[in-house]
């Protein structure tokens, strides 16, 4: 019976049409051309929260390349 079921939900087109996607899409990659100064190309991550925390309470760890 689950075999039937999902091929009729494979084979309906509307079933196909009215499906939305849970995931989303992959961009496409594109080459970032080489920096022509210092600091004209900037990277930020953030992480956290991380535990332990600092001595000052501090969750958070951001990283600039």
């Amino acid at each position: 019976m689950m075999t039937d079921i999902r091929n009729h939900l494979n084979s309906c087109l509307p079933c196909a049409q009215n499906n939305h996607r849970r995931q989303k899409l992959s961009g496409a990659l594109k080459p970032i051309k080489p920096p022509e100064g210092i600091w004209k190309l900037l990277s930020m991550d953030f992480y956290g929260p991380i535990a332990p925390t600092s001595k000052q309470g501090n969750r958070y760890i951001i990283s600039l390349t």
